[in-house]
């Protein structure tokens, strides 16, 4: 286990992280103009698997472990997410959405420890709570209610994600992520077939030009093997308190890229949800970091 605090070169790949998960929200929402949802969850994760599992050992981890991450991962997080993204909530919001998972992965390191929630961190969390309730009040307006509540679900499994790769231990990170996928095959290709169907199935694989391979190729290289991978890495090293908060950065980069590539508006409303979830998210980070004032005690004779 590392200190409490990050060092530069970790920093520095957390944040290379980030960028990546948050322009990631641009590049699924094109994936899903060709892919019905699952089936495009299926397919990125397939190409996680294949062909690096023929390479990689199986890590040194309780198979219970494996198969939670995977279903977690795999299913949970981004089988919910792209069934979101796919017309009921907006990249940018979902980028911002999903950040939820923060609260989420501190609440279970502090279930498995025993440690007790402090009262800045309730605070944190009120401050995310008042920013769903923006977007839940503008419901409709690049969110529904169904797409919010899926979203938050992607990010709970992704928190437990998060728990089992830090109960893992030192393992090597890249292995762990492609055994995992391994288990999140069988739940998402059945549920793409028995939800979206044989014929819409044909229809993407069909359908899917160059740039939609492109797309794939990037969810499961950049996104799931570089970023899951990493992410993996310093979740067994730092505490979950320590690197979750670095991800406040995501809605910035999300939010940006959408506007940017898809055009999506930059309401003052969704602004201010942002900022107030990403208050929440910081007060979290620099309220656990801030040093403790030292009061000076009075000297005394030796007894």
């Amino acid at each position: 286990m590392g200190g409490t605090s990050l060092s530069f070169r970790d920093l520095i790949l957390a944040l290379a992280v980030v960028l990546v998960w948050g322009t990631n929200f641009v590049v699924i929402r094109l994936g899903l103009n060709a892919l019905p949802p699952l089936l495009f969850a299926s397919l990125r994760f397939t190409f996680v698997l294949v062909p690096m599992v023929f390479f990689l050992p199986r890590p040194n981890v309780p198979l219970s472990n494996l198969v939670t991450y995977g279903v977690a991962i795999g299913l949970g997080q981004f089988g919910l997410l792209f069934i979101a993204m796919n017309g009921m909530i907006s990249p940018g919001l979902a980028s911002l959405v999903v950040q939820m998972q923060v609260f989420f992965t501190i609440a279970l390191s502090m279930l498995r420890s025993g440690e007790r929630v402090k009262s800045y961190q309730l605070a944190a969390f009120a401050l995310a709570i008042a920013g769903m309730a923006v977007i839940v009040a503008h419901n409709g307006r690049g969110a529904t209610i169904a797409g919010i509540i899926l979203t938050i679900g992607a990010a709970a499994s992704w928190a437990l994600a998060n728990q089992c790769a830090k109960e893992a231990g030192k393992v090597n990170a890249l292995a762990y992520v492609v055994w995992a996928s391994l288990f999140s095959l069988p739940p998402l290709y059945l549920l793409s077939l028995w939800r979206e169907g044989w014929p819409a199935i044909a229809a993407g694989l069909g359908h899917a030009a160059l740039a939609t391979w492109a797309v794939i190729l990037w969810q499961s290289v950049g996104n799931t093997m570089f970023g899951y991978g990493v992410w993996a890495w310093l979740g067994a090293r730092y505490p979950a308190a320590t690197v979750s908060p670095l991800t406040l950065l995501v809605p910035i980069f999300g939010m940006g890229a959408s506007a940017l590539v898809l055009g999506e508006p930059l309401e003052s409303w969704k602004i201010f949800a942002g900022l107030l979830v990403m208050g929440g998210l910081a007060l979290n980070l620099f309220w656990a970091r801030r040093k403790p004032r030292l009061v000076p005690v009075p000297e005394t004779g030796a007894p």
